[in-house]
């Protein structure tokens, strides 16, 4: 069972504070998570496996070079997913997006799907969730549940903020997944949100929905 893998580094930290400060704005909440997704992605992709190939360089022709084969399907689970699959899809050379969409059923914190946009097929793939919250865990193991039912092979999930209860609750079910997040919270609160935690995601990166 991998452990998760929470990021350390101290450009990382400061982001996350200023992510999480409540009278951060809209806009500038948005870049942050783009900014911070970036690093999250660069952690989980270090090993990456490369080609050997070459490069014609201004200076010297068949330059010993790597490139990336693999593509990866991006599945940003909606709509917070959205303010972090950008950032993901600029780091990864090939990938191809695809759409879920869940709401929290706030009596009984359950994730209900109302969007479906994979493909019938993932047969061996290699799926990248963006969720920015694992709070509870119980959306992302639906998730992930979907991917297993098409054949999906590694996922690795990218967080910006991880609850410990939601670590637990996603790798007892999935251990093979893999979770990258920015910071790790210990606790949730009585309707399931992380504390310290940063709020909404969806709300803080997008305005609350029209009702």
């Amino acid at each position: 069972m991998p452990a998760p893998l929470i990021l350390t580094h101290p450009l990382v930290a400061d982001k996350v504070r200023q992510l999480r400060d409540e009278s951060t704005s809209n806009a500038d909440f948005l870049r942050l998570a783009r900014e911070i997704s970036r690093f999250v992605a660069y952690e989980a992709f270090r090993d990456t496996p490369t080609t050997p190939t070459t490069v014609d360089t201004p200076v010297q022709k068949g330059a010993p070079a790597q490139r990336i084969d693999t593509e990866y399907v991006i599945v940003p689970v909606l709509r917070a997913g959205l303010g972090m699959s950008p950032a993901v899809q600029e780091v990864l050379p090939h990938n191809r997006l695809c759409l879920v969409g869940l709401r929290r059923n706030e009596e009984t914190l359950q994730p209900d799907v109302y969007l479906d946009g994979l493909p019938d097929s993932l047969e061996g793939a290699h799926v990248v969730i963006c969720d920015p919250m694992l709070a509870t865990g119980g959306s992302l193991i639906k998730v992930i549940d979907m991917l297993r039912s098409r054949g999906a092979g590694q996922v690795t999930v990218l967080c910006l903020i991880a609850s410990r209860p939601g670590v637990e609750a996603l790798t007892a079910r999935h251990p093979d997944v893999r979770i990258v997040a920015a910071a790790l919270d210990e606790t949730l609160n009585a309707v399931g949100y992380i504390v310290p935690g940063l709020g909404d995601a969806g709300d803080r990166l997008f305005g609350p929905p029209v009702r």
